[in-house]
């Protein structure tokens, strides 16, 4: 996740980790990033990102750093002019941490815009549009088809740690049992430890299809409603509060790839992601990060 990702907030998310003011363009911030950051990424020809090792997102894969948001990254960092992207594997709520310690440059996690985290840490533009689904036995014996059943089965129900699904269940008064890692949660359902754990649809899917094996399935996607509010949502690289430079010249070339079908599925589309993943302009970081949200239909 969300990826978690990935979805908008809610005030009642108490997400252990909170992210950056959209609006800070003062090119400098509480956290000492450089205005010459960029400048100085592009005079060493390297880029560290963290990551968290979700698939389809980012992972590594026979030692290799591989995902979407790593296949982004790649494409624009070297259009503007740095050449190689590293990464630092880091557990998901140590993300935001991480990068505020200085231990990478930028989050290539798809992590959720959400105005928590607005306030810890500045967000690109949307470049991954979210949905949530359900992992369940086989069968799908409880017939969970969104949160709100969920809660009135009262099944065991799981999330990962500091992705927006905790947060949900949180908003909606639904006991859950926090795990650390997407293997984590599927390897709960597979044993019985849960009945459900619920992520983002792509990083369910993906799942789903690398582990045929294993006697679980996923539900159709679908956006949860907290407060009687749509939590739609989208995943954005993640900047150090004040990095401004760096993220307004990172935006410049996203848009180049969102701009069309075409574009965006030559990046990504090889990890999953087709036009239905696409930002298509009607949703903004500033409105994510204002939480902003539709009501529900």
């Amino acid at each position: 996740m969300r990826h978690t990702r990935t979805l908008a907030g809610t005030a009642a998310l108490t997400l252990a980790l909170t992210l950056a003011a959209c609006g800070d363009d003062s090119g400098s911030g509480s956290d000492g990033a450089s205005g010459d950051h960029l400048a100085e990424l592009q005079e060493e020809g390297t880029i560290t990102v963290g990551f968290a090792g979700e698939e389809p997102y980012s992972f590594e894969k026979d030692g290799e750093l591989t995902g979407a948001t790593i296949a982004l990254h790649e494409k624009i960092f070297k259009d503007m002019g740095i050449d190689e992207v590293k990464g630092v594997k880091t557990e998901w709520g140590s993300l935001i941490p991480g990068l505020k310690a200085g231990r990478f440059d930028v989050i290539s996690a798809g992590m959720s815009i959400l105005p928590e985290r607005c306030k810890e840490a500045d967000f690109g533009d949307p470049e991954i549009l979210y949905t949530t689904a359900l992992m369940v036995p086989e069968g799908n014996p409880k017939n969970l088809k969104n949160l709100q059943d969920v809660k009135d089965s009262g099944a065991k129900f799981a999330t990962m740690s500091g992705a927006i699904e905790s947060g949900y269940a949180k908003s909606l008064g639904i006991k859950a049992t926090e795990v650390k890692s997407p293997q984590d949660g599927m390897d709960a359902v597979a044993r019985g430890r849960a009945d459900v754990f619920a992520l983002t649809g792509i990083s369910l899917r993906t799942m789903d299809e690398n582990n045929p094996d294993v006697k679980v399935e996923v539900t159709e996607p679908f956006v949860a409603v907290v407060d009687g509010k749509e939590q739609v949502g989208a995943g954005a690289t993640v900047f150090k509060k004040g990095d401004t430079s760096l993220r307004d010249a990172y935006n410049e070339e996203l848009a180049k790839i969102t701009k069309d079908k075409e574009s965006y599925e030559a990046v990504i589309g090889e990890f999953g992601f087709t036009d239905a993943e696409r930002p298509k302009g009607d949703l903004t970081t500033e409105q994510l990060c204002a939480g902003e949200l539709p009501d529900a239909k």
